[in-house]
């Protein structure tokens, strides 16, 4: 999986090489690693194949299908359903399988249960991948497949990207439709090259954005290792603020001066779990937070001003993606990994996370990277531009 999604279509459709030998090449990656790595809840084998021999057919009969012969992973066991995978599925990618989920009743939300036990990270089995796309994280990073789906409902594809040094994106909450009844999650994926989600982007939902054509040269940036409340470990912190400063060295990004002042949120935690739990309790399980929605909602907007403010003088924002590194199996502790992300996902500002380097303990490290509402183009070029000039590479 060393090409670009496009370059691997591209030969496709040239039929230099077939789908289903592209397909077969991956599922053997998997059968190969899968033991160990249990990223996939379903590998769909037989599926796969039939599927990409329809994508010879199809582009043998003269069909341009923009991602032709592209395995394709998707979150959970329905991810094929899910909005962006119809559209990627419809675009010629191959779907070999549904990528590992928390268990049900999982009380955190940073691991997954693979068909074969519980999802490992690629770069240190004792630790997990993060979550809850726990499975794309790992299976893009271990090269099984260049591109997965996953959601992002409180940190969900950014935190397994961080931690298993590869690119995520996470889209404005209601951009693309997603079944959370609470509006806090977002359709997003996981890919090993900045291009390719630039790729599934297009294939998503309509290219180019206005935003992106009147945005200020130089992107200018603010950075924060808080956000005003969360306590970042200090490896953390300082991996993604070296890569922040790579950016602004390369001409990527502008830092601006710091400002404490203006880059000061209020905990989202109580209102997201408040939320969430008022979500689940209309045609699910929840519990009562104590805080109540009204208490959520004058949160949400007080953060929405602020962030606003931020917006008007700035045009990106950029955090570490999480505060500590990925914890073991045994669980988090009382460490919100979320704590820097979910703020996004109560305002519904689109985000990224970057690979930043590695931390003290060999694990990697996430830049976020958070950019107006529907500024996704932003976000895309940054990333693209970040891995070209600044050498932000997958790890």
């Amino acid at each position: 999986m060393s090409l670009p999604i496009a370059e691997i279509a591209a030969a496709v459709r040239a039929r230099e090489v077939t789908a289903v030998e592209v397909v077969t090449a991956a599922l053997a990656r998997i059968a190969a690693v899968e033991p160990e790595l249990c990223a996939f809840r379903e590998v769909w084998g037989e599926a796969a194949v039939r599927r990409a021999r329809e994508v010879d057919v199809r582009v043998a009969a003269g069909e341009r299908l923009p991602l032709a012969g592209v395995p394709l992973a998707v979150k959970g066991r329905y991810g094929e359903r899910a909005a962006d995978a119809v559209r990627l599925i419809a675009a010629g990618c191959v779907p070999v399988g549904s990528t590992s989920v928390p268990a049900p009743g999982t009380p955190w939300q940073t691991w997954g249960l693979g068909a074969g036990g519980p999802t490992v990270n690629p770069w240190r089995a004792d630790r997990v991948p993060g979550g809850s796309s726990a499975g794309a994280g790992a299976a893009v990073s271990a090269g099984l497949v260049p591109l997965a789906t996953g959601a992002d409902g409180a940190g969900s594809v950014r935190i397994p990207a961080a931690w298993c040094g590869v690119f995520g994106l996470k889209s404005t909450n209601g951009r693309l439709p997603h079944p959370d009844r609470t509006g806090l999650s977002a359709v997003g994926a996981v890919a090993r090259r900045a291009v390719d989600l630039g790729a599934y982007w297009r294939c998503v939902t309509e290219e180019g954005d206005p935003e992106c054509q009147s945005v200020r040269r130089p992107l200018t940036a603010l950075w924060s290792d808080s956000l005003g409340f969360a306590r970042a470990d200090p490896g953390s912190a300082l991996v993604a603020q070296g890569a922040a400063l790579r950016l602004d060295g390369a001409g990527v990004v502008r830092l601006l001066p710091p400002d404490d002042a203006l880059v000061r949120l209020d905990d989202p935690g109580p209102a997201w779990l408040a939320l969430r739990a008022a979500g689940a309790g209309a045609g699910g399980t929840g519990t009562s937070t104590g805080g109540g929605t009204a208490a959520a909602y004058r949160l949400r907007a007080a953060n929405d001003r602020r962030l606003a403010e931020l917006f008007s003088r700035a045009d990106l924002l950029l955090t570490p993606t999480t505060p500590n590194p990925p914890h073991g199996h045994e669980g988090p502790g009382d460490r919100y990994s979320t704590a820097l992300t979910w703020a996004f996902n109560l305002s519904g500002h689109p985000a990224a996370s970057i690979p930043a380097g590695f931390g003290p303990d060999g694990c990697p490290v996430g830049l976020q990277v958070v950019a107006r509402h529907g500024a996704e183009q932003v976000l895309l070029r940054v990333m693209a531009e970040a891995e070209e000039q600044a050498g932000l590479a997958s790890c």
